[in-house]
Parts: C-alpha cells; sequence; structure tokens
C-alpha cells in the first residue's frame, strides 16, 4: 500500500522528524489561503500522486507569490501529471501540497527497504541525492540491518560518515537515521524514501521529501494506515478485487488468467508468452477458493475489455477438481462470459472435475497439460 507525501510526511512529525511546514489543497483558492497563511516569501506547490519522478515531470513549481500558488495549482489540479513512472496516461492530480521554501545547501539520499535476498531490512545513502538518484545507484552505500538488533549506533555513525557533511551534521544525521529506521520497523514499511535529504544553510537536515509504502500483510496492525489509502490512485479493478481478497494484477496483454497458487499463476503466464500471446492479469484465487471467489474472477476478467479468451489453470489438492469444476459452472451461470474459456486441472478427482465441464453443455476447451493449455488459448483468440 502506497500513500502520499503530505501523509508520509504527518507519520514523521508524529515522530519529531523535521520536515517543512505545509498543508495539502484541493482547490487553487485553498492552495493561495494555505500559502498565505504560512507566509513567507517562496512556496513550493508539488502535486500529490502515488508516483516518482513529478520533478522532471513538471509537478514540483517554485512560486514567488500567493496568486502565483493559486495559478500553478489551477494548472496541475484535474489534470493528468506524466512521469517516467506514470506511463503516457500519466496520472490525475487531485490534490497538491504548499510548503514552505527552504533554503538548499546540499541534496542528500536516504532510504529503507527490504532486501529480499538478504531476507533483513536495508539502509542506503549516498552524498548526492535529488532528481538524478538513479544514475548515483552504483556509488550507494549499503547497510543491512539486523532485525532483532536495530539500526545500531555505529551502523547510524558510519552511514552518517559517508555523506560529505560536517562533524556535527554527521552527529544529527546518525541520531535521524535511528528514527527513521523506527518508523520503518513500527509502520510495517517496505519502503521508506527519503529524496532529497537535505542540509539547510545552517547545517540541519530537513526531509524534504518522502515515499513511503506498507506491507499488505501488516495492515491489520494499522488502522490508522488503512484510513490513509488513496483508492483514486490504484487500478480500479485491483481495489475491486481486494475487496474479495483476490491477488490480482492488471497487465497489458488479453489472456485473462485464473489460477489457484502464486506460483503457478507465475508459470502460467510465462507458458502464455512462450505460445506467443500475453497475460492480461495475474490473478490467484488461493488455495480454497469458492465458488463465490471463482464467480469474483471472472466478473473482474470480463470487465477488463483487453481480454480475449480466459485460460484456467488449477492444481487440486487443497481445492478438488470437482469441487473447482461446479464452481466454476456456477460462476458462468451467474456471469456472461463472451470469450473462449479453455480450463486445465490437475490433481484430485481431476476426471471427475473434466467430466463435470465436458456434460454441461457450455462451450469450455478442455486442455490436457499446460503447454496444450497454452496454444489452446492461443489459437482461440
Amino acid at each position: 500500500m502506497k500513500i502520499h507525501e503530505y501523509q508520509g510526511k504527518d507519520i514523521l512529525r508524529a515522530y519529531n522528524v523535521p520536515v517543512p511546514r505545509g498543508q495539502v489543497a484541493f482547490s487553487p483558492q485553498e492552495a493561495r489561503h494555505v500559502a498565505e497563511t504560512l507566509g513567507g516569501q517562496r512556496w513550493v506547490v508539488k502535486a500529490q500522486i502515488h508516483a516518482g519522478g513529478r520533478g522532471k515531470g513538471g509537478g514540483v513549481r517554485l512560486a514567488q507569490s500567493p496568486a502565483e500558488v493559486e495559478q500553478i495549482t489551477a494548472s496541475l489540479l484535474g489534470h493528468p501529471l506524466v512521469t517516467v513512472q506514470t506511463g503516457p496516461e500519466g496520472q490525475l492530480v487531485q490534490r497538491v501540497l504548499i510548503e514552505e521554501g527552504c533554503d538548499i545547501a546540499q541534496e542528500l539520499y536516504c532510504a529503507f527497504m527490504i532486501d529480499r535476498g538478504l531476507g533483513q531490512p536495508l539502509c542506503l545513502v549516498n552524498a548526492a541525492g535529488g532528481m538524478e538518484i538513479e544514475a548515483a545507484a552504483a556509488s550507494l552505500t549499503r547497510v543491512p540491518i539486523d532485525v532483532l538488533l536495530g539500526l545500531a549506533p555505529f551502523q547510524a555513525r558510519h552511514l552518517a560518515e559517508q555523506l560529505t557533511v560536517s562533524p556535527e551534521a554527521q552527529h544529527e544525521l546518525a541520531s535521524l537515521f535511528r528514527t527513521l529506521y523506527t518508523v520503518f520497523q513500527e509502520k510495517d514499511c517496505t519502503l521508506l524514501e527519503i529524496n532529497p535529504l537535505i542540509l539547510t544553510s545552517m547545517g540541519h537536515p530537513l526531509v524534504l521529501d518522502v515515499k513511503m509504502q506498507f506491507d499488505d500483510n501488516a495492515l491489520f496492525r494499522h488502522a490508522d494506515i488503512c484510513d490513509l489509502r488513496d483508492v483514486a490512485e490504484e487500478d480500479p479493478l485491483e481495489v475491486e478485487a481486494s475487496k474479495f481478497k483476490l491477488n490480482y494484477i492488471k497487465l497489458d496483454g488479453n489472456i485473462g488468467c485464473i489460477v489457484n497458487g502464486a506460483g503457478l499463476a507465475m508459470a502460467t503466464m510465462d507458458i502464455i508468452k512462450l505460445a506467443g500471446a500475453a497475460p492480461a492479469n495475474f490473478l490467484d484465487v488461493g488455495g480454497g477458493a469458492s465458488a463465490d471467489t471463482v464467480e469474483q474472477a471472472f466478473r473482474l476478467l470480463t470487465t477488463d475489455p483487453h481480454v480475449q479468451a480466459v485460460l484456467i489453470n488449477v492444481f487440486g489438492g487443497i481445492l478438488r477438481c470437482d469441487i473447482f469444476a461446479e464452481g466454476i459452472l456456477h460462476a458462468v451461470s451467474k456471469v456472461q462470459v463472451r470469450v473462449p474459456v479453455v480450463v486445465r486441472m490437475e490433481g484430485t478427482n481431476v476426471e471427475e472435475g473434466q467430466r463435470i465441464l465436458a456434460e454441461s453443455g457450455l462451450n469450455f476447451l478442455i486442455a490436457h497439460g499446460m503447454e496444450d493449455a497454452a496454444q489452446q488459448v492461443a489459437q482461440a483468440i
């Protein structure tokens, strides 16, 4: 789960992490009022979308007057912002963050994330932050963190020493790194990225931008984080799938997939590609899928206009093939499926499951093996 920058900064403020003064606005008039309330002579108007690269895309702009804040906000709200992470269609801007201008002496980079290879958290820092951080990926300092001990003081000092800053700034940065890791750990983050982490003209660190993502499996512990979810920033089909606890990810192909098991789903997508077609989604209905679950899966796929055929690939272990076949019939009787449906089943009661489908009178294509299933669904389109 992702949240907006201004929401992440609100979380950091609760941990006494230094962030600029600012407030979110939903209209040009509100943005001007925020600027006037903040005071000063410079303000930054920042489009709030769940994507990086906003600076290069024109979503972060400097204003010299409240009137200019209002003008910039009007040019952003209600328009798509195209960045390297949104794709050519862009992401609609529905809110902006108005912040006080800051004197930047130096831009740094800091991030905490989960290293899947190491199986533990990782802290990354760099002496050069900002919009070109991707080009500096090779020079990042990486420090693995023991999940039982946390970020140790000597590790925090080592990270600060890798940055070309004064001894006084090193001391403040080491303390800040430990606080940021506390946020990362206590909020069950999968990513906490500060870019840029700046030093002001007075030599003090300040979080100028933050990106936070959370482990979906830990959200039951964080009702406050769940309340920050902005479904308008997510794919509508993925939002609908989450209501029924379906593991669904929209892709760009034309073969709808219904599979039980994440590994089998990945293999199914691979073999569809090998057959010369392309999957339209990743969809894992889980090992204990019910008839209702299958019905909702079909509803999702039929909602996607790009789906030209459906491949159902099931291994009957916890879920018997005959029970799954009955679930398919139940789903198809309630959902109008106007595209070819190829079914491949293996496992417990597979013969009974195939018999149920064959005698249903519905237009199912029964496949024998994954390769046969992929070839049939590719030919069907």
